[in-house]
């Protein structure tokens, strides 16, 4: 798994407050009910955030994650993949993820996401005018993607993604996307270079930044060794959504 139950999202570099969060029920387009959690900027931008999490679906990291955004002026809705497959909302370290993972699609995980970014435009929502997505490890590729999904994208950053799970997609992308790479991880940096070009020949605005030595789920303020990695991930990420927020 990319999270355990010990780990926490890093500090915005800003000090606002989250208005109101929580537990919310999200129906998707096809009859699909997942579960959800929302966090509502006490002082907001404009701007929200569909965070997607890694392979165990949405656990505390994320909904941390959320109230996090929320702080930094940015409504935020974070997501669970398993609606379809399973009707329980225990995603602690022991849950059976593979055997629920295997069982999304990227047409399921799309209608999520839809779900979610109409939430976020919605009134209840925080009626925001520009919606991203954010997403680790599973989630990382799956935000990549849904920048050729036709939701309206602002933008679409991912943490550990893998490109491989994305290529297929590049010629239909619009949004831009922030790609935040950690130098260490699995995937070998090549496969990101090669990913970096096919972006640029097919045109698709982009940024990789790549943190030399840092693992694969760096972005954990338990990671005292990797502070400056995750400052500065914050920093794209912040400085992605004030670029892309649309007037």
């Amino acid at each position: 798994m990319c999270y355990t139950d010990d780990a926490r999202p890093p500090l915005p570099p800003v000090g606002g407050a989250a208005s109101d969060q929580g537990d919310l029920k999200l129906a998707a387009a096809d009859g699909n009910r997942f579960n959800a959690y929302f966090a509502r900027a006490a002082e907001p931008t404009g701007a929200g955030m569909v965070v997607m999490p890694d392979i165990r679906g949405l656990h505390d990291f994320y909904k941390e994650l959320a109230q996090r955004f929320a702080e930094a002026g940015v409504d935020a809705v974070a997501i669970d993949y398993f609606g379809r497959t399973t009707e329980t909302a225990d995603r602690g370290e022991a849950f059976d993820w593979k055997t629920h993972v295997d069982q999304t699609t990227p047409a399921g995980i799309a209608a999520d996401v839809r779900a979610a970014a109409e939430h976020l435009r919605s009134p209840e929502g925080g009626g925001v005018r520009s919606v991203f997505t954010v997403g680790f490890c599973f989630g990382g590729a799956q935000s990549w993607r849904q920048s050729a999904a036709g939701h309206g994208l602002a933008g679409a950053i991912g943490f550990y993604g893998v490109p491989a799970r994305v290529r297929d997609v590049i010629p239909g992308m619009k949004a831009p996307l922030l790609m935040l790479v950690a130098g260490a991880d699995f995937t070998p940096p090549e496969e990101f270079a090669k990913f970096d070009d096919e972006l640029g020949e097919a045109g698709v605005p982009h940024h990789m930044v790549t943190y030399a030595g840092a693992p694969h789920s760096f972005f954990d303020r338990t990671f005292a060794e990797h502070r400056d990695a995750c400052a500065d991930a914050w920093r794209q990420i912040l400085s992605f959504i004030e670029e892309n927020n649309r007037p």
